[in-house]
């Protein structure tokens, strides 16, 4: 699965604040995790305070290409598969890797709408595997 944006809502807009979801361990995350934070906090953030009050930008790319040697498991596979020699694997997907205190996704805001921006965070942790923190930072 693709990421068709990374930048949301307005881009070009004068914000007053800044809500990071931060990872708190490292770790890696797919990308179609990424996209289900992306998809629902803007959905979220498009529904109740409008296109043009934020910016949110998801900060991570899936570089790292996931892979599975496959094996099989009934009588006889002994005969015919090789185990772990020449075990390149087939693509399965891509991840993100992130590390401790990485920035994932932030939101710019102006101070009425930063209570919504930290919501919209907080769904999108939910759909990521790692833990994480939101912070909200003035003046950025």
């Amino acid at each position: 699965m693709q990421i068709p944006k990374f930048d949301l809502g307005n881009p070009k807009g004068s914000f007053t604040h800044m809500v990071r979801l931060i990872t708190k361990e490292r770790g890696q995350i797919r990308a179609n995790a990424l996209e289900a934070a992306r998809v629902i906090a803007h959905k979220y953030l498009s529904k109740n305070i409008g296109e043009m009050n934020y910016h949110m930008k998801l900060c991570v790319y899936p570089h790292h290409v996931l892979r599975e040697n496959k094996m099989m498991a009934m009588a006889g596979a002994d005969r015919l598969q090789d185990g772990m020699r020449l075990a390149f694997g087939t693509p399965i997907g891509r991840a993100a890797r992130v590390y401790e205190n990485q920035t994932v996704i932030y939101v710019r805001v102006n101070e009425e709408h930063v209570g919504k921006a930290k919501e919209a965070l907080r769904r999108a942790a939910s759909k990521l595997p790692l833990p994480c923190r939101i912070e909200i930072n003035k003046g950025e």
